[in-house]
């Protein structure tokens, strides 16, 4: 195995001991790398499947460590199942959007007894004795009958019923490809606690923030149905379906199989099944097993070449595996997945659930998009739900990059669907900052504009501003640094002005926390005394730095690079190095040793990485 099975025992941070303090989080406690702290949480299920009618019966000890300053005296679980029921928040929040997924849009709301998900709970003890608890739509409160101290550990049995939902929206049964089961956000899930406290967020379909920890999960379903999803399978010889042994022959004696999964050091669980999953593998040449989920099925092929394709993807995957190991770090686990199910693409611990009757374009790109989230989530672990541009962001910035490269790279610049989303956004009208929680967006469409485009764009700008290696080698220590943690934005800035030496909170600021958008212009080119004199004038609120590349008529391009004055640093080989621009004024005036006769054209940031939302202004011919 590798390293992670050497230390995920020993990941966890310092805890601070304080029994004098209570349940709050302190201005004081940030996530800065000299204060972090993270809690833990080690689940042990078995559920017992009933494929006729997609309920199941769950038994669940889980123990919690508090590694948090503070005494606890009450937890909370996601029930994420009860959403898929009509009148639910997931329900109402989708019926009243005035742009609704149309995978939802009112379906839930249609829902008959027997097509509903829920998650209900028959007993809930702490340390062996009953406690008190209540279910607040997919929210259990529980409240504790002994606090939990700093640096203390409770062990909460339970046991629960549970219905899987028609397929709606990523978890469910059936869907629309044919899937059986897509069992993501399936179990009572511990909610988060950290600096902020906690975060026992209502599920209505977006995004999701987990505790690390171990999972032994034990899963007894029909023995004609393959499995595949999040962990290592223990008894390989005992279910066969392609797991086994080489040679080895199985043979099984019952109705049912119980499949034995161990996942070290995650913070999900997930897990597919279907009756006629075919199931291919093959190691990577990192060491790596890849394992494919899918459906052959004949209807498919007529429209997408549909088996061809999964083969086709399977090195593919690898070339992806292998990409994002060079260019962010190498992945940890033994085995990565990739599941046909859900209803579209998502991510989850050691796997992903895509649908797959797709174009082979598309089968790699999906795939690129989801397997990258295994490093910018499910190994960077931000809150989602309140940094989702971080999660979508990053991971379509390196996504995209790696698409690009295994498909022989179609595109010069991968990064420019980004940049237009953006700026559609910008000049919208509805834009909101990138600190809006993923589910208070008033349009789908504007979140996933800014965690996916505006997110992307943030990262690629960041290069831009500190130079592209400073960046490439921003994201390797970033994830040195933050892996099996939960990074914040302001932790991923400070890796960047530590690597780079430049000062970027002002970036994080004015890009990341508010709505101000980046608009220079070239004002004019005049003559003194036959030099050209350039000025430049800045029309929104969000300063930065400026390459402008002067091309003469002989072909030769001069670079002139004017630094932000609240950067108090240079980039390395930007060209002809210039006086900072100060952010208060708004106009900048370059006195050039080019004779004016001479130039051809004037332009502001060539390259085309500076998110300027007007580039119409940005250059000037002659």
């Amino acid at each position: 195995m590798k390293f992670i099975q050497k230390t995920f025992f020993l990941i966890l941070a310092i805890a601070v001991v304080s029994c004098g303090t209570t349940e709050m989080a302190t201005s004081s406690k940030n996530s800065s790398s000299a204060t972090y702290w993270q809690q833990k949480v080690d689940y042990q299920m078995e559920i017992d499947v009933n494929v006729e009618d997609y309920t199941y019966k769950g038994k669940q000890e889980l123990v919690y460590t508090n590694n948090s300053p503070d005494t606890l005296r009450q937890v909370f679980y996601h029930l994420h199942f009860n959403a898929f029921q009509p009148g639910s928040d997931m329900d109402i929040r989708s019926r009243t959007i005035q742009d609704p997924d149309k995978r939802v849009g009112d379906r839930i709301s249609k829902l008959q007894p027997n097509e509903i998900g829920y998650i209900k709970v028959n007993e809930l003890k702490q340390d062996g004795k009953d406690v008190s608890h209540s279910v607040h739509g997919t929210v259990l409160q529980v409240k504790l009958n002994k606090p939990i101290l700093p640096g203390k550990s409770v062990t909460f049995t339970m046991n629960w019923d549970a219905q899987v939902p028609l397929q709606i929206r990523r978890s469910g049964r059936n869907s629309a490809e044919g899937v059986a089961l897509s069992m993501s956000q399936w179990y009572p899930k511990l909610a988060e606690y950290d600096f902020e406290g906690w975060h026992a967020d209502p599920y209505i379909g977006r995004e999701f923030h987990g505790v690390w920890g171990d999972f032994d999960v034990k899963i007894t379903i029909d023995k004609d149905y393959t499995i595949g999803g999040t962990g290592y399978l223990q008894n390989p010889n005992e279910i066969g379906h392609g797991y086994q042994d080489e040679g080895k022959t199985v043979i099984h004696h019952s109705d049912k199989l119980t499949w034995h999964f161990v996942a070290p050091n995650v913070h999900d669980f997930t897990w597919a099944a279907d009756s006629e999953f075919v199931h291919d593998k093959m190691t990577a040449k990192d060491g790596t097993i890849l394992h494919f989920f899918y459906k052959d099925k004949p209807s498919y092929e007529k429209e997408n070449n549909f088996t061809q394709n999964w083969k086709n993807l399977q090195s593919k995957t690898e070339d992806l595996l292998l990409y994002f190991n060079e260019h962010i770090g190498p992945y940890p686990y033994d085995q990565y997945s990739v599941i046909q199910g859900g209803d579209g693409g998502m991510e989850y611990a050691m796997c992903t659930l895509i649908t797959g009757n797709r174009s082979f374009g598309s089968l790699v790109g999906v795939t690129a998009h989801e397997m990258a989230h295994a490093w910018f989530q499910h190994i960077l672990a931000t809150n989602e739900s309140k940094h989702e541009w971080m999660d979508e962001g990053f991971t379509t910035y390196i996504s995209t990059l790696a698409e690009n490269k295994v498909m022989n790279g179609p595109s010069e610049n991968p990064h420019s669907g980004s940049y237009n989303g953006y700026v559609y956004l910008a000049k919208s009208g509805v834009e909101q900052p990138l600190t809006t929680h993923a589910d208070r967006y008033q349009y789908n469409q504007a979140y996933g504009i800014a965690a996916y485009a505006k997110g992307a764009v943030f990262m690629n700008q960041l290069g831009y501003l500190i130079g592209e290696e400073n960046l490439q080698k921003t994201i390797k220590e970033y994830y040195n640094q933050w892996k099996f943690k939960h990074p914040t934005p302001n932790d991923f800035i400070r890796v960047a002005e530590k690597v780079s030496g430049a000062q970027l909170n002002w970036y994080l600021t004015d890009f990341g926390q508010t709505t101000n958008s980046v608009d220079y212009t070239i004002a004019s080119v005049d003559e003194n005394e036959g030099k050209a004199t350039i000025t430049l004038e800045r029309k929104g609120l969000m300063p930065m730095p400026i390459d402008l590349q002067v091309t003469l008529k002989n072909g030769k391009k001069v670079n002139f690079y004017i630094p932000l004055q609240m950067m108090y640093w240079q980039k390395p080989n930007a060209g002809n190095v210039q006086k900072a621009w100060s952010w208060a004024n708004p106009s900048y005036t370059l006195e050039t040793s080019l004779l004016k006769s001479s130039i051809q054209s004037v332009e502001i940031d060539a390259s085309q990485n500076m998110a300027d939302i007007n580039r119409e202004d940005n250059k000037m011919s002659f």
